[in-house]
């Protein structure tokens, strides 16, 4: 039978939706708790192992490292190690290193890019590993696209499908550099992953040179079609924060900010602060996607959670781009991560992306679930 080993970090994903761009280090997690942060790395790994249809040998460590999610997921799990009340880096490392020592097949790990650069410290290339992507950061090219991809992927391996296995690089990022607005990136090394471009994310590049002119043009259009009264929800990355500061608005690089009436209502906003704001009225999430990935939701803006964008709509999200970084994609389609498959669903087809004055294509998003 087919032998998986399970890794969950309990804290990865905790600081998204409280703005605090990763979970890495006891005093973030701490700080994440206290804002009302409420973990998802559980659910998460549930996700994917409900996507099984066929039955494996599940090894794992105790209560919230994996056990709670085999038991949720109704799996006689083989349940190995130890942990004390809070768990740390040292608890995945030696969870993964226990494990593999085993004789797994596979190893998932559910984390982020720290996490990812714990597995790679335990096991670096003996075991064959695949992450299940539930932090704030993920750069690193060695996590499927959502949970479900991620069963998916599995079910492939399970049912004796041919899966090409290639090292992926782990990357992960200076938390405080990052909060700071700053992305400084480092290589980390290299993890044995199953490879499939349907399932697996790949490592975040930052696209090709900004068109200044492009995005003059998309400026352009958000300015005639800004209405008065409403809230305007702006997602991360270079692209928003350069048409945005066409616009005259100072956003964040890497956060969400809420803007309405020419006021910035709140910088850096957290999921609650969101809700908060459109308590009353209509609202836009203005959005772009990840260079060389495609991601538009679920990388690094959790803080727009499957409940500010049920409330928002989807008729009222608006995905701008360059044709450039749409070409970059290589017909890959956008892709969506929101925590919620059935939110996913209904994202999927196509959207509108604005791309210049006047100037829309469509462009589809892929359901992770197919």
């Amino acid at each position: 039978m087919f032998k998986i080993g399970l890794v969950v970090n309990p804290v990865a994903g905790l600081g998204g939706s409280v703005a605090l761009k990763g979970s890495d280090g006891a005093d973030i997690v701490e700080e994440a708790k206290r804002r009302g942060a409420v973990a998802s790395a559980g659910d998460r790994a549930a996700q994917a192992l409900k996507m099984l249809d066929v039955a494996v040998e599940l090894y794992t460590y105790p209560g919230a490292m994996g056990e709670k999610v085999a038991q949720a997921c109704a799996i006689d799990a083989k349940v190995i190690g130890h942990i004390g009340d809070n768990t740390s880096a040292e608890d995945t490392e030696r969870a993964a290193q226990e494990l593999t020592g085993i004789g797994i097949d596979l190893l998932l790990f559910v984390g982020g890019d720290g996490t990812a650069r714990n597995i790679f410290n335990a096991i670096g290339t003996r075991q064959v590993a695949l992450g299940i992507p539930a932090g704030v950061k993920m750069h690193s090219g060695v996590y499927a696209l959502s949970p479900q991809r991620a069963g998916e992927l599995v079910n492939k391996m399970l049912h004796g499908e041919m899966v090409s296995v290639a090292l992926a690089e782990v990357r992960d990022i200076d938390e405080q550099a990052f909060r700071a607005g700053k992305v400084l990136a480092k290589y980390y090394g290299e993890l044995k992953v199953p490879q499939d471009i349907n399932y697996v994310q790949q490592v975040k590049c930052g696209g090709l040179e900004v068109e200044d002119l492009v995005l003059q043009e998309i400026a352009a259009q958000l300015r005639e079609d800004w209405q008065p009264g409403r809230v305007y929800i702006v997602g991360s990355g270079s692209t928003t924060q350069k048409v945005m500061a066409e616009l005259g608005y100072d956003t964040t690089l890497l956060g969400v900010d809420v803007i309405k009436d020419g006021e910035m209502l709140v910088r850096d906003a957290t999921e609650q602060q969101i809700l908060s704001a459109i308590t009353e009225g209509e609202a836009k999430i203005i959005l772009t996607a990840i260079g060389g990935q495609g991601h538009i939701l679920g990388r690094g803006n959790q803080q727009l959670s499957a409940e500010v964008i049920r409330r928002v709509g989807k008729e009222n999200l608006l995905v701008i781009a360059t044709k450039a970084k749409l070409e970059s994609l290589d017909n890959k389609p956008l892709w969506v991560d929101t925590g919620s498959p059935s939110l996913d669903a209904e994202l999927a087809g196509h959207l509108e992306i604005l791309c210049g004055y006047e100037d829309y294509v469509y462009y589809p998003v892929g359901l992770t679930e197919d």
